[in-house]
């Protein structure tokens, strides 16, 4: 199957082959046909699936007819969570768009607005926003939403999980009831079917999700240790094993910060990504990971949302997500399109129940091994992926 077999016109499709993209990953197979034909969509898909240019591309071709932009105005909103993943977005959008003659930008928080503003005066084809900067420039009319066609959601689960609940709810009371709806999500809980039953009109569904498998063809490994020596720990795999690029995983910024500082203090250089950071800095660190002038980037899990590199080495996780559906998102950004990758964590005795559950998601227990002088005093135990409650008999 090619692009064009799905229903993508001439401009997108060789925009696409200039990518270096020959056939459309699963998702897209699945999503743009739906899209084109005007369909409301709801879809479960990790990042690596391809699912922005899933709905990137059938929005373009939505909107490269003749059209008359009037001031102020947009034609397609995509909602994101986070600073760093609407700026990717754009990017895609740009790449994908260039032999297009239509308009898009990015509108996050962190910036100054008075530019957000400017780029805004003579309308946008397709903007690209986080939910907290578009409601502040709602209220100062420096948009209005009458001429919106088509409405995404983008990393729903995410902008659950950063409480903006509220702020979409507050942006679709101001949208046209006409309109086409997207939501892309990673996992499909309870609150993101609630939002979809408000947001979403008898939708498509379509469900790619990372399993196992995909899980399986990255070297994953784990090192039991106590908590106490893990900073210790990962300078020491760092120096001996000679690595030159990691992305870390750890719960929270004041964590990341003080982590940067314990590798630095080792001779390591690191940065660290999170909201603590200014706009301007999140966006210069991460270009400079991208471009291998960093090695060693810490984040947290929220800001890594929109870190999206094709030949990264190997991720670690510092600190165990909470939920097992992001252990895989996590480990999904290295070993891509065939490239060997390496998922290490770094486990705790406080970690065991995330660690089963984990396990229990895999249907395997992960490969431990042993760093001589790092041995945990605080002993993991193996996780029971069959495990069941016993009930007292009647």
């Amino acid at each position: 199957m090619t692009f064009s077999t799905l229903g993508l016109s001439a401009p997108i499709t060789q925009a696409v082959n200039e990518k270096g993209y020959s056939s459309p990953t699963a998702i897209q197979q699945k999503a743009i046909p739906a899209v084109l034909a005007g369909r409301d969509l709801l879809a479960t898909a990790q990042t690596g699936s391809g699912k922005t240019a899933s709905f990137v591309l059938p929005i373009l071709e939505l909107l490269s007819g003749e059209r008359k932009l009037r001031g102020k105005r947009i034609r397609a909103l995509i909602l994101v969570p986070t600073r760093e993943l609407a700026m990717q977005v754009e990017a895609n959008i740009s790449d994908y768009g260039k032999h297009l003659n239509l308009r898009s930008m990015v509108m996050v928080g962190g910036v100054d607005a008075e530019p957000q503003k400017h780029g805004l005066i003579y309308g946008v084809d397709i903007l690209v926003a986080t939910p907290g900067r578009l409601l502040d420039m709602a209220h100062q009319r420096a948009l209005y939403f009458d001429e919106l066609e088509l409405l995404v959601l983008d990393e729903a689960d995410r902008m659950l999980d950063m409480g903006f609940i509220a702020d979409i709810n507050k942006i679709i009371e101001r949208l046209p009831e006409q309109r086409q709806n997207l939501l892309f999500s990673a996992t499909l809980s309870r609150q993101v079917r609630s939002l979809a039953k408000t947001a979403i009109n008898k939708p498509v569904e379509v469900s790619i999700v990372a399993d196992q498998n995909d899980a399986n063809a990255i070297d994953q490994w784990l090192i039991t240790v106590d908590k106490d020596t893990k900073s210790a720990l990962l300078s020491h795999l760092i120096q001996n094993r000679q690595w030159t690029q990691a992305l870390i995983f750890i719960r929270t910024k004041h964590g990341a910060a003080k982590l940067v500082s314990q590798l630095e203090k080792r001779g390591i250089k690191a940065e660290s990504i999170h909201g603590g950071r200014s706009q301007a800095v999140r966006t210069q660190i991460l270009a400079d990971f991208k471009s291998g002038k960093i090695g060693m980037l810490v984040a947290t899990g929220i800001a890594a949302r929109g870190i999206d590199i094709d030949n990264l080495d190997r991720v670690v996780n510092y600190d165990l997500p909470d939920d097992a559906d992001d252990y895989i998102h996590r480990i999904g950004r290295t070993g891509r399109a065939g490239a060997s990758g390496e998922a290490v964590s770094l486990v705790s005795k406080d970690d065991f129940k995330r660690l089963c559950a984990i396990e229990r998601r895999l249907e395997h227990l992960i490969e431990r091994r042993e760093i001589e002088g790092f041995e945990a005093k605080k002993v993991v135990p193996i996780s029971i992926l069959n495990y069941v409650k016993k009930t007292r008999s009647q």
